[in-house]
């Protein structure tokens, strides 16, 4: 089995446990069957995501995470090990953490979960049937991660 490599970019001021989202993240890959791929995560602000968003999007505010997969496209033959790049606003996700009553690892963890899944080609936004999908892969994901806890994927 190939190494996994987890690249982690924190590009904001808040100071984050970048072993611990790296761990969370190897979990997820783990659970999902994907240990030997390369994935790049970035923890950025509301400005830069705001931007992306536009960009990509065509959505002019911020939003919690953006995934952009590396195993479909026009790049899959140049880096077949990438699965793909996982944008995640660190002052959006304290912010939902706030207003969830949750902590801002746990959020992380939600978020984390929701961008790899993504990569992996889950879609919520296609059908009704591929949210239920990936909502419910989602929750096994997270109780995987967090399984003392009662958290919910939104």
């Amino acid at each position: 089995m190939e190494h996994l490599k987890i690249l982690i970019d924190n590009q904001q001021k808040k100071k984050i446990s970048t072993a611990i989202i790296r761990q969370k993240t190897k979990q997820i890959l783990n659970a999902l069957g994907c240990d030997a791929h390369e994935i790049s995560l970035v923890i950025t602000d509301n400005n830069q995501i705001q931007q992306l968003n536009k960009a990509y999007r065509g959505i002019d505010k911020p939003t919690n995470v953006l995934a952009f997969p590396m195993q479909e496209g026009q790049f899959t033959d140049i880096t077949p090990g990438l699965l793909g790049d996982v944008v995640i606003s660190c002052e959006t996700a304290q912010k939902e953490a706030d207003d969830a009553n949750i902590t801002f690892l746990e959020r992380m963890s939600q978020l984390l979960i929701h961008g790899i899944l993504h990569l992996m080609g889950f879609d919520h936004e296609t059908s009704q049937a591929d949210a239920i999908k990936m909502e419910t892969k989602g929750l096994e994901l997270l109780r995987k991660l967090e399984p003392n806890k009662d958290l919910n994927i939104f």
